[in-house]
């Protein structure tokens, strides 16, 4: 593997771009590392008057919900006080959009249950379901299917 640095001061922040003549596992696991290490760990949460700092791989999804942003664990419901635009801006890539109001973490999926005009997704270790809409379906299954 040749690994180059180029210093491009028109650039408003680092890109990595990686070459590769075939995607294999090695190429899916560092763009992976890459993705992780280039992104915030934790997010600013709040439950009553506390303040938490959850950590990204807690988190199972995200949805907007009597007009504010729930962000759910296995065990616990928290609020933030951002937009779920603002919060999809700086996720990494393994959180997805899968409704007008949802957001989901890839690697916390179990199953998906699809019908006619949805899909009903559930989380590892928690009773927790959400719904992804028929847009966003072939998507989720599409990088659901790259991850595994």
């Amino acid at each position: 593997m040749k690994v180059r640095l180029e210093i491009d001061s028109s650039l408003q922040e680092p890109e990595v771009v990686i070459k590769t003549p075939k995607d294999d596992a090695t190429v899916q696991h560092l763009k992976n590392l890459l993705e992780k290490s280039t992104t915030a760990d934790t997010i600013k949460c709040y439950q009553d008057k506390t303040e938490y700092f959850l950590k990204l791989d807690s988190i199972l999804f995200i949805e907007t919900a009597d007009r504010r942003l729930q962000i759910h664990t296995a065990d616990n419901i928290y609020t933030s006080k951002k937009h779920l635009y603002e919060l999809a801006d700086t996720l990494p890539g393994y959180f997805l959009q899968v409704s007008k109001s949802a957001l989901i973490n890839l690697y916390q999926v179990n199953a998906l249950s699809k019908s006619i005009s949805n899909c009903l997704i559930s989380f590892r270790n928690s009773h927790k379901q959400i719904y992804a809409s028929r847009r966003y379906y072939k998507q989720l299954q599409e990088r659901l299917n790259e991850m595994r």
